[in-house]
């Protein structure tokens, strides 16, 4: 089985100012997806999703990996990462799910960028032009809230019904001006210590 791709969608965004105050450097958002035909889509309830898994998610992964650096700067620019699959309406939840939730795909990215964290993520199914919605955490330290980013797009012709949207996002730094601390900061007060 190969993959059959009909396109590859990019989305920037570079914060400048948030709150109205001017960021110290700006903060850049990307996403890069690939259009896809669902490899399950038509053929009635497939028992075994794992050999498709094992022949395309590796491939998949790598050609994501490699537009995302492209667009991000150097894998050291990217410091929070996630990941997403829109399924279209004749495709089931579970195909959404099949091709980014193994360490097959995941560990390209993890390994392109010196990351640690689990990849955030979301899967979804939605008609053409519905969200794409990347929700992603610090590559190294996931209870770093400054790097908790959502980034949300859409593409008006995908997915098809019988088309998956993967989608892998990264941004560059935390939120412009963020102050909320770390679950560490907050367990630490909590327990009467005190927050630094």
């Amino acid at each position: 089985m190969n993959l059959q791709i009909r396109k590859f969608v990019t989305y920037a965004e570079d914060l400048l100012i948030d709150g109205g105050r001017i960021s110290d450097r700006p903060l850049r958002l990307v996403a890069v997806a690939a259009v896809m035909t669902n490899p399950w889509a038509g053929r009635g309830f497939v028992e075994d999703l794992q050999s498709d898994i094992a022949v395309l998610a590796p491939s998949l992964g790598e050609l994501l990996v490699d537009r995302i650096l492209e667009m991000a700067g150097p894998s050291t620019a990217i410091e929070a990462f996630g990941k997403a699959a829109a399924v279209g309406t004749a495709g089931e939840l579970e195909h959404a799910a099949a091709l980014i939730h193994t360490v097959r795909f995941g560990d390209v990215y993890r390994s392109a960028v010196g990351g640690a964290s689990v990849l955030s993520f979301s899967n979804l199914r939605v008609a053409a032009n519905g969200p794409i919605v990347i929700p992603m955490v610090h590559k190294i330290d996931d209870s770093l809230r400054s790097h908790f980013h959502t980034l949300q797009f859409s593409i008006g012709d995908a997915p098809a019904p019988d088309e998956l949207v993967v989608a892998l996002g990264a941004a560059t730094g935390g939120r412009p001006h963020h102050r909320i601390g770390t679950r560490a900061d907050e367990r630490a007060a909590m327990a009467g210590g005190s927050a630094p």
